[in-house]
């Protein structure tokens, strides 16, 4: 943790403080190359250099004969002579009260002057880094972050009675070592880092880096949003004065415009089964569902980002414990599409965030703030899509839903801005029809005509629980899916799903989810129902009823379940990062936007609108 304070004190304060880490490639292929050197006992010889050690001890070369470099073959990272007897101690952890802190030592060498074990011993620590040494003007030279960690492990060995006077920093892409020598300014240096690092896990994150190298290759990018965060905290002070918060100075240069850091897509897919009677099991690491003892299709569980089930779908303990331990959750829906709930593992560590979240929850200020820019965001979307998507959108409705969206802005209560709310969805709701483009052939056929006798995509108002025509079938089950979504957003981000600032906490409704759906509702669910009635992706025949209720079909859903995914994985230009991301990755943004918020990293939370 201290090689990465020296490196970036914002991840090290993610890390230490927060417990977030993330994977990426650079982690996980360091993670490989350090497999032999964690393999270790961890155990090494006494510092009175009595021989009773039982660390490991190496043949070493015959005179004139190098040691191959570390990692290759069977060979120890050494070139000792002949005279000297070298013990090597791998993965060896140790501690230090002076410094307050402990160390896990990838190699220990251990040396004595002699044949005789009973002579004095030197040790050198020898750690092991992926990359390159730095060039410097006088040959190869450790970076800052492993000088910090190097040199903490020869004040680690030296506080335990072990003779100590350099460390090695090896390299493995270059397969060169590199020396480090301590010195009193070099410990100086230390003791004065760690001090401040205590200060800093003690205070507020720290900002991040200004277009710094480090950053593209970070695997904490995603979360930390470097760029995303000094542009949005350029837009002034907090609206509320007892956050006191800086206004930045005019003379400031305007920031640059954030870099392509994150990756548009995921690469996993959502799983969604809603057959009744299929059984989800796990072999080694793959997810099998079957029909009784058919399997039917086999999925690897890292392609998996989660897995929806609808209905009566069994999943086995061992399929639910791998997928937590894979951090891939599990969400619950009823046949007709209403959200259940989750299962998912305890990835969620960041207690900080949770804790500010319950607190501001509670100030009604802060609540109204940040319901306006919900609401402002979902009624300018809704005005947008209308102008997209209306055969002839009626002007006095697109005035009327312009208003509305200024007037949320200074909306004085949550049940004024209820109401402008509600008065604007009733507006937008009264167009939707003109914006369903369903052809008469749909009845030329007798099968057609039947079934349009029965079910038609004719909309006038919107109703739900139960929906009673296809349309607002589709939109139930649109918003019931992307609550699903913006629920696992706010869980991975560190939030409470339950604990909103518009919609209010109740009994089971994850409400801060709800908040994050509002912008989305147009741009995602709405979206999707539009573009399968309109391309006849679902067909009036696609649905069945049960009372006055409406429902698709098994083969509707699975085929609107494809459309809706799509959507989601659709790639848009970020309106203020103007960057290509995918919805679902917007929403992931949104919602760390909206941490970063609370945490008052930003002045103010930023909707996501399109134009």
């Amino acid at each position: 943790m201290l090689n990465e304070f020296v490196y970036c004190p914002r991840l090290f304060y993610y890390e230490f403080v927060e417990g977030v880490f993330v994977q990426n490639a650079d982690t996980r292929r360091g993670a490989a190359l350090h497999a032999r050197v964690d393999s270790g006992k961890g155990e090494l010889p006494p510092p009175e250099g009595n021989g009773k050690g039982k660390g490991k001890m190496v043949t070493q070369p015959t005179p004139g004969q190098s040691s191959p470099p570390p990692g290759e073959g069977d060979a120890q990272p050494s070139a000792a002579s002949s005279a000297e007897d070298v013990i090597h101690s791998r993965s060896v952890q140790l501690g230090s009260d002076r410094l307050g802190v402990t160390a896990k030592l990838d190699l220990v060498e251990v040396r004595h002057a002699s044949d005789d074990l009973f002579s004095a011993m030197t040790v050198c620590p020898v750690d092991y880094k992926a990359g390159a040494p730095r060039s410097g003007d006088d040959g190869n030279e450790v970076w800052d972050a492993d000088k910090m960690q190097l040199g903490l492990q020869i004040l680690v060995l030296r506080d335990n009675g072990y003779p100590c006077a350099e460390g090695i920093i090896y390299y493995r892409a270059t397969k060169q070592r590199v020396r480090l020598g301590m010195t009193a300014e070099l410990e100086a240096w230390i003791i004065e880092r760690i001090a401040e690092a205590r200060r800093t896990a003690a205070g507020a994150i720290p900002p991040p880096l200004v277009n710094s190298p480090k950053c593209p290759r970070c695997s904490l990018v995603t979360v930390c949003l470097p760029d995303e965060t000094r542009l949005l905290a350029a837009v002034g002070p907090h609206p509320d004065p007892d956050h006191g918060a800086a206004q930045p100075s005019s003379t400031d240069p305007p920031p640059p415009s954030p870099r392509r850091l994150i990756a548009p897509r995921d690469d996993a897919r959502a799983l969604y089964l809603n057959t009744p009677g299929l059984r989800i099991g796990r072999k080694d690491e793959l997810l099998q569902v079957k029909d009784d003892k058919t399997v039917l299709s086999e999925v690897r569980i890292n392609d998996v980002s989660h897995v929806a089930l609808f209905g009566n779908i069994q999943i086995s303990t061992q399929a639910i414990q791998t997928l937590c331990e894979a951090e891939v959750p599990v969400t619950y829906f009823s046949m007709g599409g209403w959200f259940y709930g989750i299962t998912r593992g305890h990835e969620l560590k960041n207690v900080f965030l949770r804790i500010e979240q319950f607190r501001q929850a509670r100030d009604a200020a802060t609540c109204l703030r940040l319901a306006r820019q919900f609401v402002h965001g979902k009624i300018r979307n809704h005005r947008t899509l209308l102008m997209r998507n209306h055969l002839e959108a009626p002007p006095a409705t697109l005035l009327k839903l312009k208003q509305a969206a200024e007037t949320a802005l200074d909306a004085g209560s949550l049940d004024e801005l209820l109401g402008i709310e509600g008065l604007a969805a009733a507006a937008y709701f009264a167009q939707f029809g003109g914006m369903l483009k369903v052809a008469d052939e749909l009845a030329d056929s007798p099968e057609g005509r039947q079934a349009q006798a029965a079910f038609n995509f004719n909309f006038t108002r919107r109703n739900r629980r139960p929906p009673t025509d296809p349309v607002n079938a589709l939109l139930s089950l649109a918003y019931s899916l992307l609550a699903k979504d913006c629920t696992l957003a706010a869980l991975a981000v560190g939030f409470d799903p339950y604990v909103g600032f518009f919609h209010q906490p109740r009994f089971g409704r994850p409400a801060l989810a709800l908040d994050l759906m509002e912008e989305f509702r147009p741009l995602v669910a709405e979206s999707t129902v539009l573009h399968s009635v309109n391309n006849r992706v679902v067909t009036p025949k696609d649905f069945v009823r049960a009372g006055d209720a409406v429902n698709l079909s098994a083969a509707g859903r699975r085929r609107f379940f494809e459309l809706y995914e799509q959507r989601m994985g659709a790639l848009l230009t970020h309106p203020v990062f103007d960057y290509k991301v995918s919805y679902r990755r917007a929403i992931e943004l949104q919602a760390r936007l909206l941490a970063k918020t609370l945490t008052r990293e930003m002045p103010a939370y930023v909707p996501l609108t399109t134009r």
